[in-house]
């Protein structure tokens, strides 16, 4: 009895298994495909063969004849600015909401989480308005700024982490005499570094992949990220898919690093949001 329900328990994992290696497979086929067809000549690219003789001849047209240290650079630059300052955001509002504001907590709280489901779209135009009204476009501080108004995600994430402190921690601190930005930099920021890092790496692939905003703020080649750069293998004559899926695959690969170097904080931090 004990055997047969070992071997029932087993049957179920091993299902379980296939499942979501089925489902990983099929989520990274497109990738896996955009790959292969990457290394592909160009007389064999609408063909659905495998590879037969691979080149690179398409990385070397997107590394000699597209800007892509520009691009990289520029796209870069947006990712780390908003990042970081929607962790500077995420951090003084988070400590202010636990420890400062106990008469409206709840209203702002409920602020927040109904910002959450209103579309970035909707907020577009007001944007860009107030953005070309103070000459920002073309510049990097209309690819950040307007970003930051987002940034309810990593205020309520970082609070539930600024809860977490023990309260005995920050009424030893006061009655030691240490001003509330003593008690911020040195007891609640060492507290929150997973959960900083966590939410950075989230906010720096988010922006990454910003597509809409950039195309409408930052035109211009030399001004743009990598997304609006990409446009460049799609011209009158047609579309050039090796160069294209070639770059990509470049462009793609430092988020991906980040990514892999961090999955599992990033898993951990928001679990143990939810747990709290």
């Amino acid at each position: 009895m004990e055997r047969r329900e070992q071997t029932r328990r087993l049957a179920g994992r091993l299902c379980w298994h296939l499942v979501l290696a089925g489902t990983a497979l099929g989520m990274s086929f497109p990738v896996l495909w955009a790959l292969l067809t990457s290394l592909k000549p160009a007389n064999e690219i609408y063909r659905p063969a495998p590879v037969t003789a691979p080149t690179l001849e398409h990385y070397r047209h997107a590394l000699l004849d597209w800007p892509v240290a520009t691009l990289v650079g520029n796209t870069f630059t947006m990712a780390a600015g908003v990042a970081t300052g929607q962790i500077v955001i995420g951090v003084l509002g988070a400590f202010a909401l636990v420890h400062f504001a106990s008469r409206g907590r709840s209203l702002v709280i409920a602020l927040l989480t109904v910002s959450l489901a209103i579309p970035p779209q909707a907020l577009i135009i007001p944007q860009f308005l107030i953005a070309a009204r103070l000459g920002w476009r073309n510049s990097e501080l209309g690819l950040i700024v307007p970003q930051l108004g987002a940034s309810a995600l990593a205020v309520l994430v970082l609070m539930q982490h600024v809860r977490a402190i023990p309260p005995a921690v920050v009424n030893a601190a006061q009655l030691d005499g240490a001003r509330p930005r003593e008690i911020l930099w040195h007891i609640v920021l060492p507290a929150l570094r997973p959960a900083i890092a966590a939410v950075g790496i989230l906010v720096f692939i988010t922006t990454w992949n910003e597509y809409l905003w950039p195309l409408l703020v930052a035109p211009r080649a030399e001004d743009t990220t990598v997304q609006i750069g990409l446009t460049h293998f799609q011209t009158a004559e047609g579309s050039d898919y090796g160069g294209l899926l070639a770059a990509a695959t470049l462009t793609s690969l430092p988020i991906l690093v980040v990514y892999m170097t961090a999955a599992r904080r990033i898993t951990d931090a928001f679990l143990q949001t939810g747990l709290r």
